[in-house]
């Protein structure tokens, strides 16, 4: 897997103070600077402390089966806004060696959020998983929804949700990090006809081998 995350603070400097210092017990392999600077922090083949408490499609030691990214940017906190075409300019070769070299789906390739919904929100509707899709590096978020409202209730979207991946231990989270990753103009954890048929198409595609 590769997790993507943003770091929610004021500068890379600081950022890389903090995980560097033994005491914070949080690292990651990579950080990006907002000016496209790459600084390996972890080997690829050493565990680093990213994702914390995640679980992501029956993995629930995410640590150890995956990279972690660090994006400098300030986050929600500090004034969350666009992510800097320099740092995504670096982000895609890299997470493009790493999809090849470790063969790695591109489902696999996700947001903090998606593997923590009901602790984290990064890196956050304005990431643009759209144009990672573009290079093949992520899933696309799917055009044609060939079914409008195809589940029953909520508790049948919900094992769905579970299927495709997320914790639904907190149902009203995992719906909003749903959201964020696939319809992030507007997240409010309600289950709505729209987000069914993203998520049912989703799987259908999965399902039919076109998601991998």
């Amino acid at each position: 897997m590769v997790v993507i995350h943003y770091t929610e603070m004021l500068g890379a400097e600081k950022a890389l103070k903090r995980m560097c210092d033994g005491e914070a017990k949080v690292s990651a392999h990579y950080l990006i600077a907002e000016d496209g600077t790459v600084t390996r922090l972890v080997p690829e083949d050493k565990r680093a402390w990213h994702a914390g408490v995640a679980y992501w499609r029956g993995h629930k030691d995410v640590n150890s089966a995956s990279i972690g990214i660090e994006l400098d940017h300030p986050g929600h906190l500090h004034g969350y806004r666009d992510f800097s075409e320099a740092q995504f300019e670096a982000l895609v070769p890299l997470v493009a060696r790493m999809v090849k070299q470790y063969d790695i789906p591109r489902a696999n390739v996700v947001g903090h959020s998606d593997v923590a919904p009901q602790r984290k929100i990064d890196p956050g509707e304005l990431f643009p998983w759209d144009r990672l899709a573009e290079y093949g590096l992520c899933l696309p978020r799917p055009e044609k929804l060939e079914r409008g409202d195809p589940f029953d209730n909520d508790a049948s979207f919900y094992l769905a949700l579970e299927r495709f991946g997320y914790d639904i231990s907190d149902g009203h989270k995992a719906v909003e990090a749903f959201q964020r990753r696939w319809r992030p103009e507007k997240i409010d954890g309600m289950i709505d006809g729209q987000v069914r048929a993203i998520l049912f198409q989703l799987l259908l595609d999965r399902d039919r081998g076109r998601t991998r």
